[in-house]
């Protein structure tokens, strides 16, 4: 979708589009899975954690930034990320409430 097309939807639906884009690989899913477990910054150790090459993981650990669930420090030459929890709970709340609006079907589809 261009980016023009996304001003004819409201904030709420454009946010919810990032994050979904941002969960919309199984890399990025498993990134986010393991910084979640962490609980800590993590610098390379993602590369030795998936079968992808450091360009690939760089590529997918910027996905995440720009959807605002991970932030970085960088220390140095290295740069260490972890979940970013002001966004991270922002997300949940934003998802469940999509999730939760289903009010189920009084017939079959």
């Amino acid at each position: 979708m261009g980016a023009t097309k996304t001003l004819e939807f409201s904030i709420k639906e454009n946010r919810l589009a990032k994050y979904a884009k941002a969960l919309a690989h199984p890399a990025r899913v498993s990134i986010l899975q393991l910084l979640a477990s962490k609980q800590t910054c993590v610098c390379g150790d993602i590369v030795n954690e998936l079968p992808l090459s450091q360009s690939t993981v760089s590529q997918h650990l910027k996905e995440l930034k720009e959807a605002g669930l991970i932030k970085g420090t960088i220390e140095g030459t290295t740069v260490c990320y972890c979940i970013d929890e002001k966004e991270w709970k922002a997300a949940q709340a934003w998802l469940n409430q999509l999730f939760d609006s289903y009010k189920g079907c009084a017939e079959s589809c």
